[in-house]
């Protein structure tokens, strides 16, 4: 019998989009990476159509910048693969200068999911191309602008830690019990799906079904 061959590699590989849907709400990144759930609202609909020139393959070369569109992304260590909408290579007297960019339907946020995102990008590439990256940008469809993201120390430290968060939950094949935040459940596509009002509720479903069909008749 052959002995087996031990590697450091992860074995649940990790979708870059995971990190952001689990920075957002563990559940819902359950939801979807776990349940295989997924429902289309005005917003996932108008990120998907802001999502469709930048996904689609393609380089070009402009002013000293090479551009490339959908470029596939992968940390075997790290255990982390998907797809940069945006890679400009810009070209500097020592050579060319990475500059993944990240496109977004809203505008900039409160919380930290769209910059982490970006840097397992980041970090993504600095494997495959076997460079440092200091820095990048999120474009928001909503105020048409870039957000400037700088790759320090403390966001590369919470990317890898949410990466091993999200492994860890994919690994468990638990998905978070609900916990009903208006702002951010109200937003969220999935409302329906999670049910986030009614299963937080600490009595049995029983119960408040046969509450509500008494409250009905009176």
């Amino acid at each position: 019998m052959e002995d087996s061959i031990e590697t450091d590699e992860p074995e649940i590989v990790v979708p870059i989009s995971a990190l952001q849907h689990y920075l957002y709400c563990p559940r819902q990144c359950a939801l979807i990476h776990v349940e295989q759930l997924w429902a289309e609202s005005r917003h996932t609909a108008e990120g998907r159509l802001l999502h469709e020139g930048a996904d689609k393959p393609r380089m070009e070369r402009r002013r000293g910048v090479r551009t490339v569109t959908g470029m596939p992304l992968a940390d075997a260590a790290l255990g982390i693969t998907g797809i940069a909408d945006v890679v400009e290579f810009h070209q500097m007297e020592d050579g060319e200068r990475v500059y993944p960019v990240e496109y977004k339907r809203g505008r900039p946020k409160a919380h930290l999911a769209d910059e982490v995102q970006l840097c397992a990008q980041c970090l993504c590439l600095e494997s495959m191309l076997h460079t440092r990256i200091p820095e990048g940008a999120l474009f928001y469809g909503e105020t048409r602008r870039r957000v400037t993201v700088v790759f320090d120390e403390a966001l590369r430290q919470l990317t890898i830690e949410t990466i091993e968060a999200a492994r860890a939950m994919l690994e468990s094949s638990i998905t978070p019990p609900a916990v009903y935040v208006p702002k951010r459940c109200d937003a969220c596509s999935l409302i329906d799906l999670c049910q986030p009002r009614l299963l937080q509720r600490k009595e049995s479903v029983s119960t408040w079904l046969a509450r509500q069909l008494v409250d009905g008749r009176e």
